[in-house]
Order: structure tokens, then sequence, then C-alpha cells
């Protein structure tokens, strides 16, 4: 009995693990999936709804330490400046309802202002399904699609994992500025870090 009680709790944890890979549908070089979100102001977006443009989706949760960081510093928002009107750039939270990040629009819109974000719309995810199919982990975590709807970059703003302001290279940066010159994107994909997306 305790054999077959061991098997079964193996048996999920399988099943588990391939139902949490066929969550995420993003790979870096393929079709962005396709998704539908309502923003702090009552607007639907779709993604199809961009093509033809680029777009940036930045994971974010303002009570992050680390999303402070790029913030609090100017580093968000003068990159969301330097590439605003060159780029459709969207802000997604995927917190749920109760967890850290999860506010009333009212009090988004005020974080919106408070932090001068330079966005198109801040989307709300709140039973995770887009961030889940997307596989993002933490905040922040970045993707920038192309105009053909190509997932060109997935993973971290930069590669300076710490709180510390230290000089960094920005992957975002990066990616976007080699895609616009018509160039190969060098650093394609990355291993995110921050704070965990609060499912």
């Amino acid at each position: 009995m305790k054999m077959n009680l061991k098997l079964y709790a193996i048996a999920l944890m399988a099943i588990a693990g391939v139902v949490s890979g066929l969550q995420a549908d993003v790979k870096v070089d393929q079709q962005a999936p396709e998704f539908t979100l309502k923003d702090s102001k009552g607007v639907t977006h779709s993604l199809s709804d961009y093509k033809d443009k680029y777009v940036v989706l930045e994971w974010v949760n303002y009570d992050c330490p680390f999303v402070r960081k790029h913030y609090d510093s100017g580093n968000m928002q003068q990159l969301q400046k330097d590439y605003a009107g060159k780029v459709v750039w969207f802000s997604m939270n995927s917190s749920a309802k109760g967890n850290q990040g999860n506010s009333s629009v009212t009090e988004i819109n005020e974080q919106i202002q408070k932090n001068r974000a330079v966005i198109n719309a801040y989307l709300i995810d709140e039973n995770g399904k887009v961030g889940r199919r997307y596989g993002a982990k933490t905040t922040p975590h970045m993707f920038v699609i192309d105009p053909k709807g190509t997932l060109i970059y997935a993973g971290a703003i930069d590669n300076n994992p710490s709180l510390s302001e230290a000089k960094a290279t920005n992957y975002v940066r990066a990616a976007l500025d080699a895609s616009f010159a018509g160039e190969s994107v060098g650093t394609k994909q990355t291993k995110s870090y921050g704070c965990s997306v609060k499912y």
C-alpha cells in the first residue's frame, strides 16, 4: 500500500510537471502567443491589434524592490521614453486577487502617475492565464515582440541581478536596437530576476 501511494504521488508530480510545461507557450524566434486583456482604464487590448508594431511586455509589481530599483533610479522610465512612439509598451500585472501587487484600478492609475511610467497601457491579468502562457516568472520579466509577431527577446531587463544600481548591459535596449538596425539579436534569452509573480 505504501509503495502504491508512493507511485501515485510520483505520477501526480509527473502530470503536474507536464501541465506546468504546457502552460508556457512562448519560445524565442517563434510567434508570440495571442492574448486579450483589459487595461487599468477599462480598455480592451489584443496583441493582434498591434501587428506591424514592436511590442514590449514588462511584468510589473510596484511593491517589488527589484521593480522599485528600476523605477526609483529612473532606469525603466528612461527606457520607456527612449522608445516611445517606436514600440507599444505594456506593463503586465498577473498578481492574483489578495496578493501583493493586485490593487484597485484607482490605485494602479495613481501608481502609474507616481512612477511616471511612459507606457501605452497597464494590462490586468488577474487570473494569471497570460502570465503563465508566457512563462512570466518574476517582476520584472521582459518580452520583446517584433512587427512580424515574433518573440525576439525574453528574460531579464539587464545583467545586474541585484538591488544595486551598478552600470549594466540592458538586454531590452540591445534587442530593440539590433532589430531596428535589421541585425540579429545577440542575446535572445536570459534568466529573469526579481520577485516572483504573485499568481
